[in-house]
This record gives C-alpha cells, sequence and structure tokens, in this order.
C-alpha cells in the first residue's frame, strides 16, 4: 500500500524530518511535479482566452458572453478553495493534487464536444472547482516539504509552471484555431492535461512534514482565524486587484488585436508569447526579494505594471505588444513575491497555512472573474482606453496596498 501524507511523515523517535534540501533527488522530483502540474492546471483554465472572437462566432453570443467561458472556470475554482483548502489541513495535500487534476482533465476532454454553449459553461465550471485542487496546495506543500533555503526559489518554479501553463493553453489554442476550429484547439489542451497528469502522479513525492490540523477544530473556526488578520485581508485584497487587472488586459487584448488591428487569432495569440517574459520574472523577483527586501520588490512590479499600461494606449501596433509583455513582467513578479507572503503570515500568527492559502487564492481568482468579465463591458463601451481606466485604477490601488503591506515588519522580512 502507498504511504499516505500522515504515514510519510513519522520517524522513528516521533518528531518531523528536516526538508528537502537543495540538489536532493525528492526535492527535484516535488519542483518539477508541482511545475507540471501549474502548467496542466492553468493551460486548461485559460485555454479559451485566446478563442474569445471564435467562440462569439461559434456560438452567436456577444463579447461579452464569450468571457463567461473563463469568468465561470475562475468563479468555480475560487469557490473550490473555500473546501479544498481547509480540507488540505485535515487530509493532507498530495491526494488533492492528484484528485483534482484527474477530474479537470477528463473535464478538459468532454469541452470540445459541448453540443451547445449552456453546457461549455456547465463544464468549465465544473472543471474550474476540479482546477482547485493545486492552487490551493502548491504553496503549502513546498513550503512544508522542501528546506527554508530553496521552498522560495521553487514557489518561484512553480509561479513560472503556472505562466508557461498560461502559455501554452492560449497559445496552442490560438495556433490550432486556424487549423480545426476551437474543438481541436480544446481537444490538444487536453492531451496535454492528460500528459502532465499522469506526469505528476508518477513524481510527487508523499508529503513527510505535513501535520493535520486537529478534526475537534470547526473549519469556520479555521475559517475566521484566516480572516481576522488584517495583513492578510490586505494580501488578499492585493491579490484580487492585482488578478483582475491582468486578466482584464488579456481578455480585451484578444478583441483588439483582432478588430482594429485585424490580425487572424493564430497571430493575435501570439501576444500571448510574453508568458515566458513572465516566467521569468517571477523566480527573479523572489530572488531580487531574497537579496533586498519585499517591501521594495512588490511595489516595483506594481508600478512597472501601471508602466505598460499607458504603454499600450500607443495606436502602434508594436507598443502595444510591447505593453502588454512589460504589463505580464510585472505582474508575476509582484504575484510571486506576494504569494509568499500568505505562508509566512499565518504561520507567524499559527493559523492554518493551507486555509490561509487558499484564501489568497480565492481572491486571486474572483478578482480574474470579475475583472475578466468586466474587461469586456469596457471594451463595448469605450473600446481599449475604457479598458486602460478600468485596469489602472486596480493597479493603481494594488500600489496603494502594497505600499501599506510593505511597512508590517513579519512580511519585510520574508
Amino acid at each position: 500500500m502507498a504511504p499516505t501524507d500522515r504515514d510519510a511523515r513519522l520517524i522513528p523517535g516521533g518528531g518531523l524530518p528536516e526538508g528537502h534540501r537543495a540538489g536532493a533527488r525528492e526535492s527535484r522530483r516535488a519542483s518539477l511535479a508541482i511545475f507540471l502540474a501549474g502548467v496542466a492546471v492553468f493551460a486548461m483554465l485559460y485555454e479559451p482566452q485566446a478563442l474569445l472572437p471564435e467562440l462569439t462566432r461559434a456560438f452567436g453570443v456577444s463579447p461579452v458572453a464569450s468571457t463567461l467561458a473563463i469568468s465561470v472556470s475562475t468563479a468555480g475554482l475560487a469557490l473550490g478553495l473555500l473546501v479544498l483548502g481547509p480540507l488540505s489541513d485535515r487530509r493532507g495535500r498530495t491526494a488533492i493534487v492528484h484528485a483534482g487534476l484527474v477530474v479537470s482533465a477528463a473535464l478538459a476532454v468532454a469541452v470540445p464536444l459541448s453540443p451547445s454553449w449552456e453546457f461549455l459553461l456547465v463544464v468549465r465550471a465544473l472543471q474550474g472547482v476540479a482546477l482547485a485542487g493545486l492552487p490551493a496546495v502548491g504553496v503549502a506543500y513546498l513550503r512544508e516539504e522542501l528546506h527554508p533555503s530553496i521552498s522560495g526559489r521553487a514557489i518561484g518554479l512553480f509561479i513560472g509552471g503556472n505562466a508557461i501553463g498560461g502559455l501554452t493553453g492560449r497559445l496552442l489554442g490560438g495556433l490550432l484555431v486556424d487549423v480545426g476550429g476551437w474543438r481541436t484547439a480544446c481537444a490538444a489542451i487536453a492531451v496535454l492535461g492528460v500528459a502532465c497528469t499522469v506526469a505528476v502522479r508518477l513524481l510527487l513525492p508523499p508529503s513527510r512534514r505535513f501535520v493535520p490540523v486537529p478534526r475537534g477544530a470547526p473549519l469556520l473556526r479555521q475559517l475566521s482565524q484566516a480572516v481576522t488578520d488584517p495583513v492578510l485581508l490586505g494580501i488578499y485584497g492585493l491579490a484580487a486587484l492585482l488578478m483582475g487587472s491582468f486578466v482584464a488586459v488579456y481578455n480585451a487584448a484578444t478583441f483588439r488585436l483582432e478588430g482594429p488591428y485585424g490580425l487572424p487569432t493564430s497571430l493575435a495569440s501570439l501576444v500571448f508569447l510574453s508568458y515566458l517574459l513572465g516566467s521569468g520574472a517571477s523566480p527573479a523577483a523572489g530572488w531580487l526579494a531574497g537579496r533586498s527586501s519585499p517591501r521594495v520588490v512588490v511595489p516595483v512590479s506594481v508600478a512597472v505594471m501601471g508602466a505598460g499600461l499607458a504603454l499600450t494606449l500607443a495606436a502602434s501596433l508594436g507598443l502595444f505588444v510591447a505593453g502588454v509583455a512589460v504589463v505580464t513582467v510585472g505582474f508575476f513578479a509582484a504575484h510571486g513575491v506576494a504569494s509568499g507572503w500568505v505562508a509566512t503570515r499565518a504561520a507567524l500568527g499559527g493559523r492554518p497555512v493551507g486555509q490561509a492559502a487558499s484564501l489568497y487564492s480565492f481572491w486571486y481568482y474572483a478578482g480574474s472573474s470579475v475583472g475578466g468579465t468586466v474587461a469586456g463591458r469596457a471594451w463595448d463601451a469605450g473600446g481599449w482606453p475604457a479598458v486602460v481606466l478600468l485596469t489602472g485604477s486596480m493597479t493603481a490601488g494594488a500600489l496603494v496596498l502594497t505600499l501599506v503591506l510593505g511597512r508590517t515588519r513579519s512580511l519585510a522580512a520574508d
């Protein structure tokens, strides 16, 4: 019988084993498995983003309605986090990762078979709930199982995997839609999801350092512990504002590239290559935060997002794409460091780390659902300038929050 999370953490003489250090086989396997899980989750989550104009034509829906293909999934994911976060604090991390990937990959196979718009939205909503497994526990697992000297880098790699997954889903979908339509594009992402699910099953080491929250502790009490800390609340607000602005930019960008600039979907999807910059920005920001201070790196990264938004107002296609790339770098740099703040703050106050991390992700994806949908309305109302006004306001709010959070001693020392 395979060891469970609880069995794997026990060692002779009691106590917990040391976290896996750099160079150890288990640390490499854990980092690679979580990286691949991130690729799968975010490829499946955001696969429709490059296909939004195609979906409007295929199902006869408006641009605003087409964004629901993404928003229902991120909303389902956000709701799933409220359950899976506290559940992981009781039952362990790895089983939730495996189950979530299996179910979401199976639903990914159903997406290209959708006979109607309503069926597609239902499948995407259920898939979002299943995809919550990884965001609910990924950071907590790496913090627990890896030595503190390498956990920050591993989390940065995890965020980088998220970026590459988002790129893969959007880029592969955009390139294949001109070959065989949106169904062919979604089928290719389903194959990728199944392959990564199998790889994670073979690679991910069981937990050795997981300590379950006592079963007698009510879930509502755990939740209250994670929402009564004003610093954690500030971090959750930061997550919502950053992700809402970021998704709004990319949702509306697909319509601008195919509309005013007249690009076919296959060429318009190349803008998502900016995610390659984001995959490198996250670990780089983590390294800079370790060398200097997160209270400097995070607000500077948010300011970079704002500069990129301003650049997208230029009429030139080249400057528009460059601005989107700058926004991407700033977003992943800020998110990569801020996501580590949650576990640090929760552990410092003796709060369940899984619950705190899942709430961060809940607000992160709630921001995605709201920002992504509102972006469609802004585009219909006033084109790209209205989108920049919306996203710029959210980015400015995020900048204010980072400056306030930077004054918190425990986060500044992370």
